[in-house]
């Protein structure tokens, strides 16, 4: 097992959509080894460039203020990357960031525990970046002792060194930069689900679901797509926008860990209702299996599911369901054969690069340091990684 450690990389998409020309990279220097009342641990030499950083874009009071709370604080070597990026870091930028990087809550590394992911909200609520109502989340898990944090595309970073106490609560000092979740066209292009993207544009839905609140969509992989393509090509617009409106529920994020054990049925966005079951921390939807669960995006959370559902077929998942999404999907038993190509991709971008999002893992995050090993072992990030792909969130306000 290698866990990926995800550097920051270029940044020049989001500078580009904000069109500015506010900011710059983080000054060196900032020795931050005097005392200030107790505010943060500043005897702590991995701070240095974290205190400089809220010095340098008018932080401080603003964060000396807080209370109850969690800081994430990125290793010297962290920001370091991030400055390396040459990229200009605007105010706004740098606001988002550290308030992703401030969790709601005193959470010392004893809490998290390895056996269940925890989804603390943070400090993100600013609608350019969070429709997660409470303010956007990151996953907490504990592996082999190590505490880890995931964020957009499943990026993670770990804590390399825990419970500093302040006045305002407790730090952990992480060793990367936290991913602030893209919106959900970004998400599903880097996620590697363009078949879903390319449908929802195809039905002009696209916008739609972009400005939901709190949603949570199970996404059928590519796969599943081209299992039934035959079939769906002979459906009518009406009845493809049923079978995609089935794949979300509204005002409500179902996170891995608020799906209790045994059978609980949620309402589908466009009618009808949904069974969702977790059996000993593995998940399914309907007939349909979460094969990579938890993909945070800038409106809630996405599931993979290795079948398309059918509004028109609700059958849920039993011990003696031995059909295989490689031949057809049991919503649509009627399929026999794979449509020769994936369906609805034609003109989708493709992802720039390889990233923790497009894991097949087969566990759900009740299970997550078995999850998170597939979710490690991705390459380098594509070129967005910082924020998700966030700057098309931004550029389409």
């Amino acid at each position: 097992m290698r866990f990926q450690n995800i550097a920051p990389l270029a940044l020049a998409a989001f500078a580009s959509a904000q069109n500015t020309t506010e900011g710059g990279n983080i000054t060196t220097g900032g020795n931050i080894t005097t005392s200030t009342n107790g505010t943060v641990p500043l005897a702590n030499q991995q701070l240095n460039s974290f205190w400089t950083l809220l010095q340098q874009f008018n932080l401080l009071n603003s964060f000396s203020s807080l209370s109850n709370v969690t800081v994430l604080a990125p290793s010297n070597n962290a920001l370091a990357a991030l400055n390396s990026s040459g990229v200009a870091l605007t105010s706004e930028l740098v606001q988002a960031l550290i308030s992703y990087h401030t969790l709601n809550g005193t959470i010392l590394a004893s809490n998290i525990n390895n056996v269940t992911s925890a989804f603390p909200h943070t400090h993100l609520t600013n609608p350019a970046f969070s429709n997660v109502t409470g303010g956007q989340v990151v996953e907490a898990i504990l592996v082999n002792q190590t505490a880890y944090f995931f964020s957009g595309l499943k990026n993670n970073v770990s804590a390399t060194e825990v419970n500093l106490n302040f006045t305002g609560g407790v730090i952990h000092i992480v060793d990367g930069t936290l991913t602030i979740p893209g919106n959900l066209t970004s998400t599903l292009t880097n996620s590697n689900l363009t078949a879903l993207a390319g449908a929802a544009t195809a039905l002009n839905l696209t916008s739609t679901l972009s400005n939901l609140h709190d949603v949570t969509i199970f996404a059928p992989n590519n796969d599943a797509f081209q299992a039934v393509g035959d079939a769906l090509a002979n459906a009518s617009t009406t009845e493809l926008t049923s079978v995609l409106g089935y794949h979300v529920v509204n005002n409500s994020v179902l996170y891995s860990a608020d799906i209790p054990e045994g059978e609980t049925v949620v309402p589908a966005f466009l009618g009808g209702n949904i069974t969702v079951q977790n059996i000993n921390g593995s998940y399914y939807v309907n007939s349909a299996k979460v094969v990579n669960p938890d993909i945070l995006f800038s409106g809630g959370v996405i599931h993979v599911i290795d079948r398309l559902l059918n509004p028109n077929n609700t059958v849920a998942h039993n011990a003696t369901d031995t059909a295989s999404s490689s031949t057809t999907s049991q919503a649509f038993a009627g399929v026999t054969t794979r449509a020769s190509n994936v369906p609805f991709t034609s003109g989708q971008a493709t992802p720039t690069s390889g990233n923790n999002a497009q894991s097949s893992a087969t566990t759900g995050a009740a299970a997550t340091s078995t999850g998170a090993a597939n979710a490690f072992q991705s390459g380098a990030v594509g070129a967005m990684a910082l924020f998700g792909g966030i700057g098309a969130l931004v550029a389409n306000l």
